[in-house]
């Protein structure tokens, strides 16, 4: 089993900055990607960011790319998303996730592991 906890959410102005960590614990050692997801209140989850976990390969949303980058420590398993110029359609609970096998990096049924998320909140 895998276990992964999201931190560093919370309330910041239009145009500031979040870092969010996510720490993996247990099975770990055979990671294929990671990913970021969210979910806005009345909206279905979408895809953030994802990152190959031996290579280091990102993957972007549109929407967030040039704003977010995502970066892992492997040795600490833990993942990072680091979220400047934030706006207020950034505002949702985020979820990073974990895949052990391969799959289309931008869809939620590649990864078998979730977090429990994290609220950011985006004020204008």
């Amino acid at each position: 089993q895998v276990q992964l906890v999201e931190s560093g959410g919370g309330l910041v102005q239009a145009g500031g900055s979040l870092r969010l960590s996510c720490a993996a614990s247990g099975r770990t050692f055979s990671t294929y990607v990671m990913g970021w997801f969210r979910q806005a209140p009345g909206k279905e989850r979408e895809f953030v960011a994802a990152i190959g976990w031996i290579g280091g390969t990102t993957y972007y949303a549109d929407s967030v790319k040039g704003r977010f980058t995502i970066s892992r420590d492997n040795a600490k398993n833990t993942l990072f998303l680091q979220m400047n110029n934030l706006k207020p359609e950034d505002t949702a609970v985020y979820y990073c996730a974990a895949s052990y096998s391969g799959g289309i990096y931008y869809r939620e049924g590649t990864y078998s592991y979730w977090g429990q998320g994290t609220q950011v909140t985006v004020s204008s």
